[in-house]
């Protein structure tokens, strides 16, 4: 019954015919988690919230989400968190929904060739994830850190299809992207092509030293890609909010996130393993009034 006169203000007039409440869900690439957890979440914002119109909007990804979400072009969108501004600077009008998963970042190569760690990346092409991407920003950050940096390799801005056909075709000699496991594009160039995974794990401790605590060390076993295990950095990523929506309805979005997780896992494993003990932990980012009340009624 609260929903109601929420979905209304949003809406316009309520004198008036009331047009549906449109929430756009900013993802990513259509071969990546977010937009498979994106989908997903529009199927059952459409089915169990009357009156309201959920859509998903293709876009880079992270950066450009956290944008998109800001400047009022989107109501909902995914973001790793390490795009955030720090706690104590200016940050766009966003809000947390939930954390949802980790993000880890693959340096994908074939299995022959000649990149095995990430110091053979120095004098060849990389595909750094496509501009505005969650991607790009931890991909530069981790060459940064490796002096890498500046003209030390031969930086292409791809997204994940695009970087994967480059890759095939021989292109570029190594890409990276950032996602939870697995990511589909990954694994169909996996499917065709013998891959190798570079391992990263080295250089958690010095992204965190040079860029923040919200990196850790993740695993990603043989099961996943049938290629060799590798260690790699990840980051939380976290479903934001416009500032501005009605508590209402933002509860209503928090409470669905997680009474359906066994639905959205099955569009992707990923959306399985959120928990509303794990989602709460959205730092730096604040909780919306609306989904911090759905979590205080939720505990038993």
């Amino acid at each position: 019954m609260l929903l109601v006169p929420a979905l209304a203000g949003l809406a316009g007039c309520r004198d008036e015919p009331t047009e549906p409440v449109r929430i756009r869900i900013a993802t990513g690439s259509p071969t990546a988690v977010y937009h498979a957890f994106g989908q997903s979440l529009a199927t059952i914002l459409n089915r169990e919230l009357p009156g309201v119109q959920a859509d998903v909007v293709v876009t880079a990804a992270s950066a450009q989400n956290v944008r998109l979400v800001g400047s009022g072009e989107a109501e909902l969108g995914f973001t790793q968190a390490d795009v955030l501004p720090p706690r104590n600077s200016e940050r766009p009008p966003v809000l947390a929904v939930a954390r949802v998963y980790d993000d880890l970042l693959h340096l994908v190569t074939t299995a022959g060739g000649p990149v095995r760690t990430l110091a053979d990346l120095r004098g060849r092409w990389v595909s750094v994830g496509a501009d505005g991407s969650g991607t790009e920003v931890t991909a530069t950050r981790l060459l940064e850190v490796a002096q890498l940096g500046g003209d030390q390799v031969h930086q292409a801005h791809l997204g994940l299809d695009d970087s994967v056909a480059a890759l095939r075709a021989g292109r570029i000699d190594a890409f990276f992207f950032s996602g939870g496991l697995p990511v589909r594009g990954v694994a169909q160039l996996a499917s065709s092509t013998a891959i190798r995974l570079i391992d990263l794990g080295e250089w958690t401790e010095p992204l965190r030293r040079g860029y923040g605590q919200v990196y850790v060390t993740r695993d990603i076993p043989r099961s996943v890609y049938g290629a060799d295990p590798a260690s790699t950095v990840a980051n939380p990523n976290y479903l934001i909010v416009r500032a501005d929506l009605p508590e209402p309805l933002v509860r209503e979005v928090t409470r669905l996130l997680m009474e359906r997780r066994e639905e959205l896992a099955a569009a992707h494993p990923a959306a399985g393993r959120m928990s509303p003990r794990s989602a709460i932990a959205t730092t730096p980012l604040p909780l919306h009034p609306g989904a911090a009340d759905w979590y205080r009624s939720a505990k038993p």
